[in-house]
C-alpha cells in the first residue's frame, strides 16, 4: 500500500483544525489498513514531524508502535525530558529510551573536522537503532516524519535525520503518514493532536545536535556550557515575544578562549556566539534585528550564571555569505 509521490493538485493546504482533523481520521484509517495487526517500529527524535507521526500512530494503533528515543547526548536543554514526559508519562506510548551519550562523546573525543563529526553521529546512532531493533520481535513496519518538502528535494530518500541507513537484512514496508504536509500543516496537524505548543513549534534543529554547535573537538564541559547558555537565550527569546518571530536562534561556543575579569582576577572563558536569522527557505536568511536591552540581558546573564563563558557576541552575517549553522 504506497502513498503517491506527489500531492494532489486539489489537494486543500492544512490551515484549520478542522482539516486538520479531516486528515487525522483519515490517516488513521489509512494506517489502521496497511498495518493491520502488525508492529511499527520508529525512531522518535523529539522533532515536530517525527513527534506529529508518533502521536497520530499511538491515535491509531496504540501499543502496536515501538517508539525508540535515541539521547546522544547531544540535545539542547529538557528536550529529552520531555519527549519521555509526553509520550511515555502522557500518551502512554511503548518507548523505549536510550542514553547513549557516554558512547557518543566518547567516539567523539578529540575529533574536530564538522564533517567528520557529522559522520560519527549519524552513523552511531544507526547502529544504536539497530541494536534496539534487533531485539524487538515481529516488527514488520518503519515509520518516518517524511515531509512534502523531502520528496521535494532528494526523490523520496530522506536520510539525513531519519533510519535511512538501517542494514539490507533488516528492510521493513514504510508507514509515512505526513508525507505530502508541508511543515506547517504538519504543525496544525499537531496542534489538532493535542501536542504540547514547545514541540509542535519547535525550531529546525540539525540530526547533530548541539554537535555543529560546540564547534571544533567537543568536550563535556564546554558542551554543557553550550546547553546552558542556549537555555538563557530561548527563555529570554520566549519572554520578549520573539520565539514566533524569529524562525531560528540558538548559540554556538567555539574552542578557544579569551581573556576576562572575574572577581577582580584575570580569568579565560569560551565565548558565546548568538545566531538569530529568519528565513523562507533556509536556502537565503536575514539578520533579525534584537534590541540592544534585550541583548545586554542575555549576555548579563549568560556571563554571570554560565560557568566558563565570559563574553557573548551577536553574528550580524546574512545568508549568503554565511551559512545559517557555524560548522
Amino acid at each position: 500500500m504506497d502513498l503517491p509521490n506527489k500531492r494532489p493538485d486539489d489537494m486543500a493546504r492544512i490551515t484549520t483544525e478542522e482539516l486538520a482533523n479531516k486528515f487525522i481520521e483519515e490517516q488513521l484509517a489509512f494506517v489502521r489498513q496497511q498495518v493491520g495487526d502488525k508492529k511499527v517500529l520508529l525512531a522518535l527524535s523529539g522533532g515536530v514531524d517525527s513527534s506529529v507521526v508518533t502521536a497520530l500512530l499511538i491515535k491509531a494503533i496504540g501499543k502496536q508502535l515501538v517508539c525508540v528515543h535515541v539521547n546522544h547526548g547531544l540535545m539542547r536543554k529538557g528536550e529529552s525530558e520531555e519527549v519521555v514526559e509526553v509520550f511515555k508519562n502522557q500518551l502512554d506510548a511503548n518507548l523505549v529510551y536510550i542514553d547513549a551519550t557516554d558512547r557518543f562523546l566518547d567516539l567523539l573525543k578529540d575529533v574536530a573536522e564538522p564533517e567528520k563529526k557529522r559522520k560519527i553521529i549519524g552513523g552511531e546512532f544507526i547502529k544504536v537503532f539497530d541494536e534496539e531493533a534487533r531485539k524487538l520481535e515481529g516488527i514488520s513496519f518503519l515509520a518516518q516524519g517524511t515531509i512534502y518538502p523531502d520528496i521535494l528535494e532528494s526523490d523520496g530518500v530522506k536520510a539525513h535525520h531519519n533510519v535511512g541507513g538501517l542494514p539490507e537484512d533488516m528492510q521493513f514496508e514504510l508507514v509515512e503518514p505526513v508525507r505530502l504536509l508541508y511543515k506547517d500543516e504538519v504543525r496544525v496537524v499537531g496542534k489538532a493532536l493535542g501536542l504540547p505548543v514547545s514541540m509542535v513549534e519547535r525550531q529546525p534543529f540539525p540530526g547533530p545536535g548541539l554537535g555543529v554547535r560546540c564547534l571544533g573537538a567537543i568536550t563535556r564541559d564546554r558542551l554543557h556550557a553550550l546547553r546552558e547558555a542556549d537555555a538563557i537565550l530561548r527563555e529570554e527569546f520566549d519572554s520578549a515575544g520573539l520565539a514566533g518571530k524569529v524562525w531560528q536562534y540558538f548559540i554556538s561556543v567555539p574552542d578557544f578562549k579569551s581573556v576576562g575579569v572575574k572577581n577582580d582576577k584575570r580569568y579565560e572563558g569560551w565565548p558565546a556566539i548568538i545566531r538569530a536569522v529568519n528565513t523562507t527557505d533556509a536556502m537565503t536568511a536575514t539578520i533579525e534585528e534584537i534590541p540592544y536591552a534585550l541583548l545586554h540581558k542575555i549576555t548579563a546573564r549568560i556571563t554571570s550564571e554560565v560557568e566558563g563563558i565570559n563574553r557573548v557576541v551577536y553574528d550580524l552575517t546574512p545568508k549568503p555569505v554565511g551559512t545559517i549553522e557555524w560548522e
